[in-house]
């Protein structure tokens, strides 16, 4: 926590430095790109700094109270309480700043839900989730863009991939990667009888330009005609692009857009982060020996919801969570939900460092 936490503050004050170099000064893109990097840092880092004040100020307080001199051990003695309180406040704030680890402070993400197995109910259980993110996001005035999507002849989702910005976007969404699982009577069934569907969903941090660089001979792009629910064509040019990254074999695809060249931006943006995200796993298996955190891995073959219409229960089985509103949560309400999935990260984190002193 600590080295994460230094490791942040000297990352903002090299950007700091950066933004004042000509050099970077006169790259709009690469100045643009460290001005964001800066600002998700910037909160975290006057945190860290006014946290790192107070405990010099509270070692300093000690050794004044351990002194000969009677007044300023009076004074120090007074002062120790309110400002350990402080500290204990600024650390706990730490905490919940740094859950989701190096990521944690990323104002960008990639979001993917696909239709797992269920067939047209899965589908449609896709466009739920994506109408939940949806309202969501707006309630927390984030930004959603649709990157690609598939949609069935009925209104769901084969698949649709989101691009989100807005403060603390990725640190709140990371925990709904993994499998979700649905039970209700779907539209179709004319006996009234109760199915289960599935569908899942990744979470990816949107990388910084610098951090991910992509040139044309790193990919092979492909160019086709763009398609809807049925095959049917929806136009009759080679707007549609599939990229396929040469060394990792990760292939995106986007139709969203009718232009080719915004349809190609969308799928590199949506490459980088898989990208991205294809490394911070290979890292994490490296470093398997680690405490792994249960809410947080990440893991997308794990089932971690279940959402059953005839109790109105949602049950996050990670941290046996179980809440009997999912009709509001459906409708945007995530909120309690991650509350509860960040508090009980933040108690992991507290466990296991113990005290400050």
């Amino acid at each position: 926590m600590r080295d994460l936490l230094d490791s942040k503050l000297a990352r903002f004050e090299q950007l700091e430095r950066d933004m004042m170099d000509p050099a970077v000064q006169a790259d709009s893109s690469r100045m643009s790109a460290t001005a964001r990097e800066h600002g998700s840092l910037a909160r975290l880092a006057g945190r860290y700094r006014h946290f790192k004040d107070i405990a010099r100020q509270i070692a300093e307080a000690r050794e004044m109270a351990d002194g000969d001199d009677s007044d300023m051990r009076e004074l120090a003695e007074a002062e120790l309480p309110e400002l350990i309180g402080e500290r204990e406040g600024l650390w706990d704030e730490l905490l919940g700043m740094t859950i989701g680890g190096e990521d944690a402070n990323r104002a960008r993400c990639i979001m993917e839900i696909r239709a797992g197995t269920g067939g047209d109910e899965a589908a449609l259980f896709a466009r739920d989730l994506y109408e939940m993110y949806k309202r969501h996001a707006e309630a927390k005035g984030w930004k959603m863009e649709v990157m690609d999507a598939s949609a069935t002849e009925l209104g769901g989702f084969k698949e649709i991939s989101l691009s989100l910005e807005g403060e603390g976007v990725y640190r709140e969404l990371m925990y709904e990667s993994g499998g979700h699982r649905v039970q209700r009577v779907p539209e179709t069934e004319t006996q009234g009888r109760v199915h289960t569907s599935a569908a899942t969903v990744a979470v990816m941090a949107e990388p910084e330009e610098v951090e991910v660089t992509l040139t044309p001979e790193d990919y092979r792009l492909d160019k086709f005609c763009a398609s809807g629910p049925g095959g049917q064509h929806v136009n009759k040019t080679e707007s549609a692009v599939r990229l396929t990254h040469l060394e990792t074999g990760i292939v995106v695809q986007c139709q969203d857009e009718k232009s080719q060249h915004k349809n190609l931006a969308k799928a590199l943006r949506v490459l980088k982060s898989r990208i991205y995200d294809h490394r911070k796993q290979e890292e994490d298996k490296k470093r398997s020996d680690e405490r792994k955190s249960l809410v947080g891995s990440g893991d997308r073959s794990q089932r971690i919801r279940t959402y059953n219409f005839p109790q109105n229960r949602l049950t996050d089985h990670r941290i046996g969570l179980s809440l009997h509103k999912l009709d509001q949560i459906i409708a945007g309400d995530l909120q309690p939900v991650t509350d509860g999935l960040i508090d009980y990260e933040r108690q992991q984190q507290r466990d296991q460092m113990g005290g400050l002193d």
